[in-house]
């Protein structure tokens, strides 16, 4: 028959748990006379308790860096989006981001481009991208030109 486990049985893991430091308790103690605490300051002193980030006097790190302004989705900008509607303004029968890079459409550090399915198309263009909305695939093929994932 198995031996039934209590909470009385439970004990921690060897070495998880140390003795408290006893303080003040005598020279032989090593802890004695000012308790570890040093001979003079704020920290030697009762109820103290430096603020956090306090280094002691020097400035602090969290005042030593400037100030964040602002938020800067580093994903988008490599990533050049451009519209179907916007696809119908171009006077090209084949568009990529080198072309549109060329011609001033997209920024010259853009790495991607995406298609997206806002307004219509009337001609066929064959477009290469890295993606397509849906709506914007369909929309392309249905006026006669290639969605071609590059």
């Amino acid at each position: 028959m198995a031996e039934r486990i209590t909470l009385e049985d439970l004990r921690p893991a060897e070495g998880a748990t140390h003795r408290t430091k006893r303080v003040g308790r005598g020279r032989s103690s090593g802890h004695g006379k000012t308790s570890c605490r040093g001979h003079n300051g704020e920290g030697q002193r009762s109820g103290s308790s430096a603020k956090r980030g306090f280094e002691g006097g020097q400035m602090p790190s969290y005042r030593q860096m400037p100030k964040l302004k602002g938020f800067t989705n580093f994903a988008a900008l490599n990533c050049a989006e451009i519209n179907v509607k916007d696809i119908e303004k171009l006077d090209a029968s084949e568009i990529d981001l080198t072309w549109l890079i060329e011609n001033g459409k997209a920024h010259p550090k853009s790495e991607v481009l995406r298609v997206l399915g806002s307004g219509e198309i009337s001609k066929a263009v064959t477009v290469k991208a890295r993606y397509f909305t849906p709506s914007a695939k369909e929309k392309i093929e249905k006026a006669g030109g290639k969605a071609e994932l590059v």
